[in-house]
């Protein structure tokens, strides 16, 4: 894989971006979207008789030319380079995500995420995420409420020491407003960090039974109007409300040799090698973080 050339214009065209790539926030935002719009967050690799490797060449291979996509670490550190090509400052950030179950946090370099600096200005980029995920930039500037159509987010600072602690938060549809409920989604510091730092959380994702990631198969992807997520033997199609309307969700169950055809069609994967779809309830954490 290390001879594969990565050529910038071909991942622009991959994620459906036509335009000048220039430095600018219009453009940060158009490629974030563009880049959820088109690259599955999944992880078929671990279920299909595969291991996630981190090297670029790799990982350029796999979603760009095969077009497949990927879970954080593959998604959000190609995308890093990405931006880099782009001429924008890139900081490898480590974020520990929320089970919305039991309310505890995963292992430090649990996931990553990006910082971009840009004229005076942090944003929050993040295209390896699943459901709760925001469609533009999250400003690293405001403790505010951040509105995304029928979402709201915003990114609180608890400063227990000289770095701080930031958690991303959202109102859902149903509870948003001044006295809305906030949900944690996940914690993060600003510290830079490399890649070779989520290589053992890499190998903890592939393998543990307390990873969403090695007990289930699954496949998420943003739409112009909601979402399609895959998981097991499930299809679920999420519409996003609109003014008039409300959520609809529906679920189709799937029969294991309907998968590959249902990945193909909605997702434009093509596996390699048979899948072996998975469902299973995940491993309480018995470390609290």
């Amino acid at each position: 894989m290390s001879s594969v050339e990565m050529q910038m214009d071909a991942y622009l065209s991959r994620i459906g971006f036509s335009r000048s790539p220039s430095r600018s926030l219009h453009v940060l935002q158009t490629v974030h979207t563009c880049h959820l719009l088109s690259v599955p967050f999944e992880n078929l690799t671990v279920h299909s008789g595969g291991q996630v490797k981190l090297d670029l060449p790799h990982l350029y291979e796999k979603i760009v030319l095969q077009r497949r996509g990927g879970f954080c670490f593959e998604n959000n550190s190609l995308f890093a380079w990405l931006l880099t090509q782009m001429g924008f400052q890139v900081t490898l950030l480590s974020a520990q995500v929320r089970n919305q179950p039991t309310g505890y946090y995963g292992p430090p370099f649990d996931h990553l995420i990006l910082m971009v600096s840009l004229d005076g200005q942090r944003w929050l980029c993040d295209v390896g995420f699943g459901v709760p995920g925001f469609r533009t930039p999250l400003s690293l500037d405001t403790s505010g409420p951040q509105e995304q159509g029928h979402r709201v987010y915003r990114i609180r600072e608890q400063r227990n020491d000289a770095a701080g602690m930031h958690f991303l938060e959202w109102q859902q549809d149903e509870i948003r407003g001044a006295d809305g409920e906030w949900t944690e989604i996940y914690k993060f510091t600003l510290d830079p960090r490399r890649m070779e730092d989520y290589a053992e959380m890499c190998q903890y994702h592939q393998s543990s039974p307390c990873s969403l990631f090695f007990c289930k198969s699954l496949c998420t992807m943003l739409t112009p109007g909601g979402r399609l997520t895959y998981i097991g033997r499930r299809l679920t199609t999420t519409t996003f409300p609109t003014e008039g309307t409300a959520l609809e969700t529906s679920t189709r169950e799937l029969q294991d040799d309907e998968i590959p055809g249902v990945l193909k069609e909605k997702f434009g994967i093509v596996l390699k090698s048979p899948l072996v779809p998975k469902d299973e309830p995940m491993t309480p954490l018995r470390v609290v973080y």
